[in-house]
């Protein structure tokens, strides 16, 4: 063996790493974000993002073999940047108007997700008030022996 590591000390490396990693990913399969709800409504787009729905089909009829995304991306910004504040305005009214939208779905959605979340709290509640006031009917006479427990 010249100046290298033999093969069991290359093996025992090896599992080391092996068992670092696993670990490493069994830990951040518990600390996970909570999950996406699919039914949530998607955020508006900026105004740059309602110019980029527009530039995109004009950038794409005027160069059909461009298959590069970034070239879009790069030219799109490069007129954003050049373009004045009267050339952007009905963008940014776009953007604000599906802004306004996205707020009045959102608020429907957070009351939705309320009502069910107090749906259950209150189901919850109400068999504890009834588990209670059992405890009340049969007990009446016997308040010591409800200390006990």
């Amino acid at each position: 063996m010249k100046g290298g590591k033999s093969k069991s000390e290359s093996k025992k490396a090896d599992t080391k790493l092996a068992v670092k990693k696993g670990a490493a990913n069994a830990g951040k399969k518990g600390s996970k974000k909570a999950a996406k709800d699919p039914n949530k409504p998607k955020r508006p787009a900026s105004a740059f993002f309602v110019f980029m729905e527009e530039f995109r089909k004009k950038f794409n009829e005027e160069n059909p073999n461009n298959k590069a995304v970034s070239a879009v991306g790069k030219a799109a910004g490069q007129k954003w940047k050049s373009m004045s504040e009267a050339d952007k305005a009905p963008y940014v009214a776009k953007a604000d108007k599906r802004k306004v939208e996205y707020e009045k779905v959102m608020k429907a959605y957070n009351k939705k997700q309320a009502s069910g979340a107090n749906a259950a709290e209150e189901d919850e509640s109400e068999k504890s008030v009834s588990e209670v006031n059992d405890d009340e009917e049969g007990d009446e006479g016997s308040e010591e022996e409800d200390d006990d427990e």
